[in-house]
């Protein structure tokens, strides 16, 4: 399911994805917080966990008794801070003089546990891809985090930047846990091609895509641009994302492109 949003965000919180309605089966709320300078946010639930990731901008962000002080001049070359706060936790957002603006993601769980900000020292920067199918899906892979340094947290969460005329999420794979896909262009005019099970999408700046059980989700992005995107995957109750449930589930007939590079077709070898 695509979810377009052409204008720019407006300020205060849009809501994408809500827990309600023909996106109730997502389990988590999505959206864009947009601040103007000195605008405060505050967020407080007894029982959702949630996550404040910033995307651009500044801002002074509290839990508890602690805060920091957080920027990000841009998505594509800079790493994320992202909040992730348990149920029964305050927090306050105070954007800087340039203003602010976050993704922000919740769902219910009734787990205590500690609030933690995630820096860009901690965010797990990879090339995903490198070295295989002569680097036509190789891609940056950010996680900021998972199972193996969040495991309290209902939530999987990270970045990806496609490289221009790259494919992502490739192989082809599909896992029985709801992802929210949100994506952002470099120039903003770009586009990428994607198909959520046997339903194909054009993708622009600002789309949002809903995928869920067993939706297989390869993409690709456009020559000349580059896409980046959030990912954000809500565990299941007894079956969590990750290598402990053997997620994702790359689709047999496509498996073999991690392999051998000679068995991949040249110009001039039919």
């Amino acid at each position: 399911m695509k979810i377009s949003h052409k204008p720019p965000f407006n300020r205060g919180l849009t809501l994408l994805s809500p827990r309600s309605g023909k996106t109730a089966d997502m389990l988590m709320d999505f959206g864009v917080l947009v601040l103007s300078s000195g605008d405060v946010y505050k967020s407080e639930s007894d029982a959702d966990e949630r996550v404040f990731l910033l995307s651009r901008g500044s801002a002074v962000i509290s839990w508890g008794s602690r805060s920091a002080e957080i920027s990000r001049p841009g998505l594509f070359d800079h790493l994320p801070w992202c909040l992730s706060a348990p149920g029964g936790c305050a927090v306050e957002i105070k954007a800087g003089k340039a203003g602010a603006e976050f993704f922000l993601a919740a769902t219910d769980n009734p787990r205590g546990f500690e609030p933690r900000l995630f820096g860009p020292e901690e965010c797990r920067n990879e090339l995903r891809g490198k070295g295989t199918m002569r680097e036509t899906s190789t891609r940056i892979v950010r996680t900021i985090f998972d199972d193996s340094d969040r495991s309290e947290s209902n939530l999987v969460i990270g970045e990806v930047i496609g490289i221009p005329g790259t494919w992502s999420s490739y192989p082809p794979h599909h896992h029985p846990q709801p992802e929210i896909y949100h994506y952002r262009f470099l120039p903003p005019r770009g586009f990428a091609l994607t198909a959520i099970g046997d339903t194909p999408y054009i993708i622009h700046d600002r789309d949002t895509i809903l995928i869920r059980e067993g939706e297989v989700h390869p993409q690709v992005t456009a020559p000349g641009y580059a896409m980046w995107y959030l990912w954000i995957i809500r565990h299941l109750e007894g079956a969590r994302y990750g290598p402990a449930t053997s997620t994702p589930i790359f689709v047999e007939d496509h498996k073999w492109v991690m392999g051998n590079e000679d068995n991949i077709w040249k110009p001039g070898e039919e």
